[in-house]
C-alpha cells in the first residue's frame, strides 16, 4: 500500500500535469479570432484603425528601406492593420501592375514572395496585423480576367482601352464558373498558406501576423446592368466553397470575402447577405466610394457633400444591421475622397477629405462604443514617402509605388507623409478606438 508521502507526490504530479495542460491550452498565440460577433486576441477585445497598403510586398522587394520608414510612420500614427495584395497575375492589360506574383499558371515570382516575407516580419516587429487578398476582380493586378485568359483563351477585354466596364464585369464573373481557373486559384492559395517565410522559418498558416485571408479584392457577381440568378448562385457558392477550402488550409486564421457590400452585390442586400451567411466567412466587409458612385462631385463639393454624407450613413447602417443579424464583425476596409479640386499634388488641400474621414470615423467610434459590429477600418490609401514619377501622374513599369493602383492617377486618393491635417484625424481616431477597446477589455474582465 502506498504511504501518504507517495500519495501526496502522485497528487502533486497529477495536479501539475493538469494545470500545465490547462496553461498550455490557454497559452496566448496572438491569432485574431471572432467571439460573440467581435474580434478578439487571446480572449481580449481587438479592434483597429488601419489602412490599405496593397503594395507592401512590392516595397519589401524593391525598396525595403522605404518600407521600414513607412511602417514606423504608420505605427507612430496608431495604424495597426494593413490590407495587402498577396497574389497578382502577369497580364497584357494596359494598366496592370508589373512585376506580378504569378507569372504563368503554376509559376511564381520568388523575389516578390520574399518581399511579402519581409513585410510580414517587419509588421510583426511593430505588432501589426495583415489582411492578405488572394486575387482581384479588377484588371489592375491581372486578376480574374487573367485567369480566364490563361484557361479560356482569346483576347483579354481591356476596359481601360474601350471603357466598356459592364462588359468587363460580366466577363470577369465567368471566373467563378471556370473549373481550370478555380483549380489554379486553389493551388495558388495552397502554395501561399503553406509557404515557409525565408526569414523566420515559419509557415504562413502558422503566423499570427496574418489576421485574415481574403478571397479577392472587391469580388462581384457581375455588372448591375445584367442580373442573372444563375450567376448570383455561382458567386454565392464560390464564396462558400473557397472560404471553406481556406479554413481547411489555414484553420487558425480568419477568412473574409473582400466585398464592397451591397453596391458590389448588384445593389441587392439579399445577395450580399446570402453570400456572407456561411460559417466559413468570419466577418463582413464594406467599401464606401462617394465619388465612384456619383454621390459626390469634388468640383461642386458644397452642394453635393451633404447628400453624399447622408447616403453614406444610410449605406453603412444597412451593413450594420446585416452584420448584427449574422452576428459577425464589420470592417469598413476601403473609403476615401480626392484632394480638393481633384488635384493629385501632395501640396493640394484636403478640406473635404478630412471632413469626410472625420464624419465616418465618428460613426464607427459610436457604433463600437455601443458594442455594435463595427470593429475596424482601413482608409484608402497610404502612399507615405512615395511620389508620382511624371507630371501626368500615370504609373509606368519601374515607377515608385503609391497607394493608388496603376490604373488610377498616382496621388488620386493617396495620403502622403506630408498630409498633417489628414494624419491628425486618422491618428485621433486610432487613439479613440484603442481607448474604447481598452475599456471594453476592462468591462469584460469585471
Amino acid at each position: 500500500m502506498p504511504n501518504r508521502r507517495n500519495i501526496a507526490t502522485l497528487f502533486a504530479v497529477l495536479l501539475t500535469a493538469v494545470l500545465g495542460g490547462f496553461a498550455e491550452a490557454r497559452a496566448p498565440d496572438g491569432f485574431v479570432t471572432v467571439e460573440d460577433g467581435h474580434f478578439s486576441i487571446d480572449g481580449r477585445a481587438y479592434a483597429y484603425a488601419g489602412t490599405n497598403y496593397w503594395h507592401g510586398a512590392y516595397l519589401g522587394h524593391a525598396d525595403p528601406e522605404r518600407l521600414v520608414r513607412e511602417l514606423d510612420f504608420l505605427r507612430d500614427n496608431g495604424i495597426t492593420n494593413l490590407r495587402v495584395l498577396a497574389l497578382s497575375e502577369l497580364s497584357e492589360l494596359s494598366r496592370s501592375v508589373k512585376p506580378a506574383f504569378i507569372t504563368s499558371p503554376g509559376t511564381y515570382n520568388e523575389k516578390l514572395l520574399r518581399g511579402l516575407d519581409r513585410l510580414l516580419v517587419e509588421m510583426a516587429k511593430r505588432d501589426m496585423k495583415a489582411v492578405l487578398y488572394l486575387t482581384n476582380f479588377w484588371q489592375w493586378s491581372g486578376g480574374m480576367s487573367q485567369y480566364l485568359a490563361w484557361h479560356n483563351g482569346g483576347k483579354i477585354h481591356d476596359p481601360d482601352v474601350d471603357g466598356e466596364w459592364n462588359q468587363f464585369m460580366d466577363k470577369s464573373a465567368g471566373f467563378y464558373r471556370c473549373a481550370p481557373c478555380q483549380k489554379q486559384y486553389r493551388q495558388a492559395i495552397a502554395e501561399l498558406t503553406s509557404r515557409t517565410n525565408h526569414l523566420t522559418g515559419k509557415k504562413y498558416r502558422d503566423d499570427p501576423t496574418i489576421m485574415s485571408w481574403q478571397l479577392a479584392n472587391e469580388p462581384r457577381p457581375g455588372s448591375d446592368a445584367s442580373y442573372s440568378e444563375e450567376r448570383a448562385q455561382s458567386y454565392i457558392g464560390w464564396i462558400n466553397d473557397t472560404a471553406k477550402a481556406i479554413k481547411q488550409l489555414a484553420p487558425r486564421q480568419l477568412v473574409s470575402s473582400g466585398s464592397e457590400g451591397i453596391m458590389g452585390s448588384q445593389q441587392r442586400a439579399d445577395l450580399y447577405t446570402a453570400a456572407h451567411d456561411t460559417p466559413y466567412i468570419d466577418y463582413l466587409t464594406v467599401h464606401l466610394w462617394i465619388k465612384n458612385w456619383s454621390w459626390f462631385d469634388i468640383n461642386d463639393p458644397d452642394s453635393t457633400y451633404p447628400e453624399a454624407l447622408r447616403k453614406s450613413r444610410d449605406y453603412l447602417q444597412q451593413h450594420i444591421e446585416i452584420a448584427g443579424r449574422l452576428d459577425k464583425p464589420l470592417v469598413l476596409e476601403e473609403f476615401g475622397v480626392e484632394r480638393d479640386g481633384g488635384s493629385y499634388s501632395p501640396e493640394a488641400s484636403t478640406k473635404y477629405r478630412d471632413r469626410f474621414l472625420g464624419e465616418i470615423y465618428a460613426l464607427i467610434e459610436k457604433n463600437h462604443k455601443e458594442k455594435g459590429p463595427f470593429s475596424g477600418s482601413n482608409f484608402w490609401t497610404f502612399a507615405g514617402y512615395g511620389r508620382a514619377a511624371s507630371a501626368d501622374a500615370i504609373w509606368k513599369t519601374g515607377d515608385p509605388f503609391l497607394g493608388d493602383p496603376p490604373q488610377e492617377p498616382q496621388g488620386l486618393n493617396s495620403v502622403f507623409d506630408s498630409d498633417t491635417s489628414t494624419l491628425a484625424i486618422i491618428s485621433g481616431h486610432a487613439d479613440r478606438i484603442a481607448e474604447i477597446t481598452t475599456l471594453a477589455r476592462k468591462s469584460n474582465a469585471e
